[in-house]
């Protein structure tokens, strides 16, 4: 394959060649480095994640800041990160589905990834995905992960700004949640704020925050009505800005977020070629006695 061609394709914004790359980052991640080495530093465009329990409208709410965000002129790539298929391998929901009104907007750039099995909602490729999305030309970028649970938030270390959405009816899983979802928002959104409970979903959340250094905005919205939804791309346009007037650190922050993803992936990829006579043989010395599981383990990755 040629690299070269195939970057300066991508620069020129060619969506064809852009795909190829993704793909090329899903399944072949070493070609993929290759690509990107091409297509200079990170840090162009601004990336949003949006995360959040499973059920919350996600998928609609990426939809909605679609929409705002053509309207201000800015090109709008997508990626949503979905279950993987235990059969193919693929991605087992599919949001394009979800967005299909943008399919002929040549400005929106949508694509499903499957997590692969990768924790913390985000696929392993989600790094490199960014990259040669900004590489395109893409001024915003909409991550949206996997449903997940409270620990999972590694799409804070990737993006810019992060909208945890929630919804009525998920009661005392706020409380649960203070050492998770509710540490790493920029803007937290209640959808479907037609449903029963939705005010005082949006009081025991302003409460979790009083007296807390940070305060960010907590929204009650319904993507379905669109009643609310203008407030969201109000909030988020004040973080871009700083992104876009001084977003030094807020750059700094997701160029890091993004080297640990990649490290952590060249980490995974090394341990599933590991040999398993090497470990059959360090299983044997655990049994004996010789050695701990824990020390057999650091063996197994030198």
């Amino acid at each position: 394959m040629d690299t070269n061609r195939l970057a300066s394709s991508i620069v020129r914004g060619d969506r064809a060649a852009l795909a190829r790359g993704i793909t090329l980052a899903e399944d072949y991640p070493a070609q993929a480095s290759r690509l990107l080495v091409r297509l200079g530093p990170p840090g162009r465009a601004f990336v949003v994640g949006v995360t959040g329990p499973p059920g919350t409208g996600k998928s609609s709410l990426v939809d909605r800041l679609i929409e705002a965000y053509r309207e201000k002129g800015l090109k709008v790539g997508v990626i949503a990160v979905d279950p993987t298929s235990p059969i193919t391998g693929g991605a087992l929901l599919g949001d394009r589905i979800r967005m299909t009104a943008h399919a002929v907007d040549r400005s929106v750039f949508i694509r499903s990834m499957a997590s692969r099995g990768w924790s913390g909602g985000l696929s392993r490729a989600t790094s490199q995905v960014i990259r040669l999305m900004e590489a395109a030309g893409f001024d915003l970028i909409l991550l949206e992960t996997v449903g997940i649970g409270q620990s999972d938030i590694e799409v804070v270390g990737v993006s810019h700004a992060v909208i945890v959405v929630l919804m009525p009816g998920l009661g005392d899983d706020i409380q649960v949640s203070k050492a998770g979802l509710m540490e790493v928002g920029d803007i937290y959104v209640i959808n479907k704020s037609d449903l029963e409970g939705a005010d005082p979903m949006v009081v025991s959340l302003l409460s979790l925050f009083r007296g807390s250094p940070r305060s960010p905005p907590v929204l009650k919205v319904s993507a379905l009505t669109g009643d609310g939804i203008g407030r969201l791309p109000e909030a988020l346009e004040s973080i871009r800005q700083k992104f876009l007037s001084a977003g030094e650190d807020l750059k700094l922050k997701s160029i890091r977020g993004m080297i640990v993803e990649e490290a952590r992936g060249a980490a995974m990829a090394r341990l599933a070629v590991v040999s398993q006579a090497k470990a059959g043989r360090l299983a044997r010395q655990v049994l004996a006695g010789k050695i701990t599981v824990e020390s057999a383990a650091a063996r197994l990755v030198r």
